[in-house]
């Protein structure tokens, strides 16, 4: 058995630090093994290495337990209850009340993915990565166990930027380990989506006989016709490795490849009929003592874990010739991570694969939705603290953050709206770490929804439960009666999250198509939705702008374009973007009586223009003034705001901007004020504001400079950095001089 071993001190600061100095995209190879059923404690650092010390039985994990003491392992990371949402919210980014497959649902095959959705491949693809995707997809074929046929095009992952696949489409056909055939790109045609039919042979791996310690390649001669799926998805992962880490190294191209693999999700007795099945635990007194299932459990998570050790170890060889000159180790992120948390069953009770966690699979409780989580980078991962190598993080990490931690590492864009946030920034030091306030699942018994350490769950019968996680991670004393206060506010919060809609909800996207001067609250100026397939009409939407949709509002028009918002209007997310080919802006005019919500976004992008005329817009999270991008006016602002562009606040007097949240100038964003002659302090920020950047001031042709009065331009309740000014003056368009003033909780200008 070949271990993967990793030549650095991983040292990684994961707190929730609100800013960093913002950087261009690393752009490392990213591999990403998936495991399916495994629960929380099913690895070394999450209990077995505990119950090895203890003298008791324990899974053989020593790949995955190596990439954790190298890296970082997330006690508190989470997919979701079962198979087809966890696959789901991996992909689009969006949580389960916004996605299709909030369930196990039959037609999940045929309607999720859609063609609107910008998944993990379409994102990386589109950003020069090179693609694969081995193991169950879900989405896209039938059942069928011989001759298969696809069913949807727009769902499968050819569809969706994967260009090397090979894997199974359905995921009751994945409920077997020796399907006689298997999905394949590239493909000799596109008849079938760019997929081909192809037999499940060993036959098609054998050139990867140079590991002889494979598991799949011991006493070859025995081994079955039809081959056990998961050796023949980590083989062609294997390929894609060796072949695309020689072109990174030698070219500069990234990859991407996610190892999907069925491992271990029942049936389990199929293992034995692989030649040798249990011989990682040959001698084991202790598991041979156990049940023949969860013999059977272990054989199978040892069998993959060498799996990813011999593909791990091609990262530090890429061509196999003993030098690890080309190796692409440093250059990498490697994830592991499982779907759901572990069923019931023999292994969860001999040996505890959920870690002591309350649940298991398609629960709603921690044993249900917690996963085992790890992340390790060698070459980027820097020393931000003290922590050592091998640390425990417990920060909470969803399983719809990453999607956009890859865009950001890529340097591709996030897609618009999208419940998962990125962790780039604090897995490369890099650039800005935005907030998660909470993550929200769904299961047959229940919904919840986790925030810090507080977790509400609402059962099937809509009662209500709380439990402080950092004391009680099993889950066995209810507090809700003693904090009546946050269980109404958490209550709020799931139920807006869109988890108690009937089967077929889902998010819609929606185009802006009004004439210069139209009413945003008028259905007829955006584009209606229909998502349909094979004359099946899975979902439509022909109404107004409301808190299911993902909007677009971008100028195609060589002329300027401004949308009226006169009235409360509400987005899932919102884009305001113009048109670059023409210099043409899309502005959106948000009047005294409006509120104007992104619940998850509203981003501001090139030549768009969000204009307060008194109004507010308000987002959950965050209002993104992206490069190019221009928020002006007064008003109020409620949620964190970002200025990568321009904010400009002007209008009457005693007017400006209060930021309900925090404010972070970038190195390329420009605050401007137009000065008042009253006291009146323009621009306040009830959270903190991080300052960079340029200022830029104008002032009324009356106004009074007298050295001796300070005009206060800024208060926050914490002010940081400063604005990129030499010795700190800044001349307004009409040629006065000011020299600024930084203090704990405001920035003044004294005129010169």
């Amino acid at each position: 058995m070949r271990f993967l071993i990793y030549c650095f001190a991983c040292t990684i600061f994961l707190a929730a630090q609100p800013w960093t100095i913002a950087q261009s995209p690393v752009r490392p190879n990213i591999l990403y093994f998936y495991v399916d059923d495994m629960g929380w404690g099913a690895i070394g650092p999450n209990g077995q290495s505990a119950r090895q010390s203890a003298g008791q039985a324990f899974v053989r994990t020593p790949n995955i337990n190596e990439l954790a003491r190298r890296g970082i392992n997330f006690t508190r990371g989470y997919g979701c209850h079962v198979c087809s949402p966890a696959r789901s919210s991996q992909q689009s980014g969006f949580h389960q009340g916004h996605t299709f497959a909030d369930r196990n649902d039959p037609d999940n095959a045929r309607k999720a993915m859609r063609a609107d959705e910008i998944l993990i491949g379409d994102a990386l693809s589109a950003a020069g990565y090179t693609t694969g995707y081995w193991g169950k997809w879900g989405y896209g074929g039938s059942k069928d166990r011989i001759q298969p046929v696809i069913e949807n095009v727009q769902t499968l992952p050819t569809s969706h930027g994967y260009q090397h696949v090979l894997a199974e489409l359905h995921h009751v056909r994945a409920h077997t380990f020796f399907q006689p055939t298997l999905w394949q790109a590239p493909a000799s045609d596109n008849r079938l989506g760019g997929l081909q039919l192809v037999p499940n042979t060993l036959a098609a791996y054998q050139r990867n006989a140079a590991y002889p310690n494979s598991p799949a390649l011991q006493n070859h001669d025995n081994y079955p016709a039809t081959a056990y799926c998961d050796d023949a998805y980590a083989f062609a992962a294997l390929d894609f490795v060796r072949r695309h880490g020689q072109q990174y190294h030698a070219t500069g191209k990234p990859f991407f490849g996610l190892l999907a693999v069925q491992i271990p999700h029942a049936p389990f007795d199929e293992i034995t009929k692989l030649p040798e099945w249990d011989r990682a635990y040959a001698g084991d007194a202790l598991m041979a003592s156990l049940s023949d299932q969860t013999r059977q459990w272990a054989a199978m998570v040892t069998r993959i874990d060498e799996h990813f050790g011999n593909i791990l170890a091609a990262l530090e060889d890429p061509n196999n010739d003993g030098d690890p000159a080309d190796s692409i180790l440093n250059d990498t992120l490697v994830i592991f991570q499982s779907d759901n948390g572990g069923p019931a069953g023999p292994s969860h009770r001999e040996l505890d694969t959920n870690g002591g966690l309350r649940g298991t699979k398609g629960t709603i409780q921690e044993g249900g939705i917690r996963v085992p989580l790890v992340m390790a980078w060698p070459g980027q991962i820097t020393a931000r603290s003290q922590l050592k190598a091998g640390t425990n993080c417990d920060r909470v990490v969803d399983v719809s953050d990453l999607l956009p931690t890859f865009c950001e590492l890529a340097g591709a864009p996030i897609p618009l709206g999208i419940d998962g946030v990125s962790i780039a920034p604090s897995l490369s030091g890099k650039g800005v770490q935005r907030r998660r306030d909470f993550i929200i699942h769904e299961a047959s018994n229940g919904q919840s929804i986790i925030r810090a350490n507080w977790k509400l769950i609402r059962t099937g019968k809509g009662e209500l439960e709380l439990y402080d996680l950092a004391s009680d991670h099993s889950e066995s004393k209810d507090v809700a009666p003693d904090h009546p206060d946050k269980v109404r506010e958490m209550e709020q919060l799931l139920l807006a999250e869109r988890v108690t809609e009937p089967k077929g909800f889902a998010i819609t996207y929606h185009h802006w198509n009004g004439d210069d001067g139209a009413s945003v609250q008028n259905p007829d100026h955006w584009s209606d939705y229909e998502y349909s397939n094979n004359g099946i009409s899975y979902l439509r939407d022909d109404g107004g702008p409301r808190l299911s949709w993902i909007a677009s509002m971008i100028n195609h028009g060589h002329q300027a374009n401004t949308a009226i918002a006169d009235g409360n209007t509400e987005f899932l997310g919102l884009e305001i973007a113009g048109n670059a080919s023409s210099n043409s802006p899309q502005r959106l005019l948000v009047g005294a009586a409006a509120n104007l919500t992104g619940r998850n976004e509203i981003r501001v992008s090139s030549l768009g223009i969000l204009s307060l005329q008194g109004g507010c817009a308000s987002s959950l999270r965050w209002i993104d003034i992206q490069s190019g991008g221009k928020l002006a006016g007064h008003g109020t602002l409620q949620g964190a705001v970002y200025n990568q562009g321009s904010l400009a606040i002007s209008g009457p007097t005693n007017s400006g901007i209060r930021v309900d949240g925090d404010f972070r100038q970038a190195a390329d964003g420009q605050l401007s004020i137009e000065l008042q002659r009253s006291e009146h302090v323009p621009f306040h920020i009830s959270g903190t504001a991080i300052l960079d950047g340029q200022l830029k001031i104008s002032c009324p042709q009356d106004l009074p400079t007298p050295a001796d009065r300070p005009y206060t331009i800024l208060s926050a309740t914490q002010v940081t950095g400063r604005f990129q000014h030499a010795n700190d003056q800044v001349r307004s368009e009409d040629g006065k001089t000011f020299t600024i003033r930084y203090f704990d909780n405001k920035v003044s200008l004294i005129p010169e």
